[in-house]
């Protein structure tokens, strides 16, 4: 189909416009990445003007007149199919971002964005002192800030939804809460089965050593140049929250954290934060400075994540190939057999700390979180009773209580960063990985045995061409469909947690 004279002008225009606004949020990306890695203790104040006038530029371009009059041709019944399948794509997730922008004002947009970066700092105060209520004055103007931000969306049901849709298109707390009672439902009788099975696998060896910093950074980038990540167009850094961030596929910044006294954290951060990575390095380079060259949800983005973290780094295969590497860094280790590797780091305790949790408890810490921002969001709950309700509602899904806040509610950056909608992805995560996986592993028998001998390219490339490449062209729905045949399927994720922890701890379902 042919496009006219004015089409083809107006989408010229439009993309370049889309390319000025994408530059532009790339440059607030970095100067994110800087603020949490190596930015001056003295410059938040500044760096929060300044990432508060880049906001308040990229939000008056969005909503610029030009924009509108582009969007309103091109959204046009007539106009919009002739349009390339890249220039339709780009025309709907602009479209989508404009009219979230044209309800949002500017003003709550840069108050948002200034109180937001300040709070990063209090946050790492507040959680360096154990001390909850440092924090809650400025937790308290974060959420009333996402309030007003859920009523200038509109929602159907609950705020949270306005919220939630921001991380995962079109997902909703009628969605969500069903998805959350099944896992409770399948994970608590594991759990118990777990406890009650007498097994405690030996751990000692992972935390029980010192570990020196450069030697683990060395590994954790040995293993992530052997899973593809490519250090030309990315880099691995330290932070206190381990992230990941970038403004292109050419410029991908990961962040791992280092306890001396823990050789496995380390090195599962960064596979995690490489999955990210790769991710974002993966995307067609076409989609370069715009909006679809990112992953299409989060809940899709930490698929990949958490399948390199868990399903590839805390499996047999991976460790049947990397223990004598790891050895060989660390002689104190040789000593231990593959088995009692892996059954260690594959050890179910509940824990305090999220991001060191195991794959068997890790979506109960989810569930507090969810539940406690939710009310949050909807009034429910006050802010001085988070800490109250947190440590409840650990010692019921957990059996355990945090002794302090920051073992507790003040573990997390994202409530810092007004990221409220966020965690239920994690969850979302876990699903997506363990049925991407099972399709690869369907579609290649051999794939596990490849990991075994440190192939891990063939995994890499599979997702590359299955998952990446489109970056936000396809929707996640559409992307599962795809690629596995059917849409999310819980089931996947469930079954793969039976059967790995059933046979480390000779336990049946």
């Amino acid at each position: 189909m042919q496009t006219s004279t004015a089409t083809t002008a107006s989408i010229m225009a439009f993309q370049a416009l889309v390319n000025e606004i994408h530059d532009i949020q790339g440059t607030q990306a970095l100067l994110g990445w800087d603020l949490e890695t190596y930015m001056p203790e003295k410059g938040g104040a500044f760096r929060a003007k300044q990432m508060a006038t880049l906001a308040k530029i990229s939000h008056n371009l969005m909503t610029s007149p030009e924009m509108e009059d582009h969007l309103r041709h091109l959204r046009q019944p007539g106009v919009l199919e002739k349009l390339d399948t890249m220039s339709q794509a780009l025309v709907r997730e602009v479209g989508r971002v404009f009219d979230k922008s044209k309800k949002t004002p500017i003003e709550l947009l840069q108050e948002m964005v200034e109180t937001t970066t300040e709070a990063h700092k209090i946050w790492v105060e507040a959680r360096s002192n154990k001390n909850f209520k440092q924090f809650e004055p400025v937790l308290r103007k974060i959420i009333s800030l996402n309030q007003r931000m859920a009523e200038a969306q509109g929602y159907e049901e609950s705020p949270y939804d306005a919220l939630l849709d921001e991380y995962e298109p079109g997902l909703t707390v009628k969605q969500l809460d069903p998805v959350f009672a099944k896992l409770k439902a399948d994970i608590v009788p594991l759990l118990q089965a777990i406890q009650q099975s007498g097994h405690t696998p030996e751990t000692g060896f992972i935390n029980e050593g010192f570990f020196p910093v450069e030697k683990q950074l060395q590994f954790s980038q040995m293993v992530l140049r052997e899973m593809g990540f490519d250090f030309e167009a990315g880099r691995l850094d330290l932070a206190p929250h381990p992230f990941s961030s970038g403004s292109s596929t050419m410029d991908v910044r990961l962040t791992t954290r280092v306890d001396e006294r823990d050789v496995f954290s380390a090195l599962s951060s960064s596979m995690h934060e490489g999955g990210h990575g790769m991710y974002e390095q993966g995307v067609n380079p076409a989609l370069n400075r715009t909006p679809l060259a990112e992953g299409t949800s989060l809940g899709i983005h930490e698929s990949q994540s958490r399948l390199w973290e868990n399903q590839v780094g805390r499996s047999r295969a991976f460790w049947s190939h990397y223990l004598p590497k790891l050895q060989a860094t660390f002689p104190e280790l040789g000593s231990v057999s593959l088995e009692k590797f892996y059954s260690g780091i594959n050890r179910v305790r509940p824990s305090f700390i999220r991001v060191e949790s195991d794959e068997v408890t890790y979506n109960l810490h989810i569930m507090v979180r969810y539940e406690i921002e939710k009310a949050l969001i909807e009034g429910t709950m006050k802010v001085n009773e988070v800490p109250e309700a947190w440590a409840a509602k650990m010692q019921d899904y957990l059996g355990i209580t945090p002794a302090h806040d920051a073992e507790g509610a003040l573990q997390d950056i994202h409530w810092s960063h007004g990221s409220f909608g966020y965690f239920p992805t994690y969850t979302l995560g876990n699903l997506y990985s363990a049925q991407f996986f099972h399709t690869a592993k369907q579609q290649n028998p051999a794939l596990e045995s490849q990991i075994s001998q440190g192939n891990l390219l063939a995994l890499k490339t599979w997702l590359n061409q299955e998952i990446h490449a489109v970056g936000k062209m396809e929707s996640a729905a559409t992307i599962v469909q795809r690629v596995t045949g059917e849409p999310l399927n819980a089931s996947y994720f469930v079954d793969y947690l039976w059967q790995k922890y059933g046979e480390i701890f000779n336990i049946q379902r």
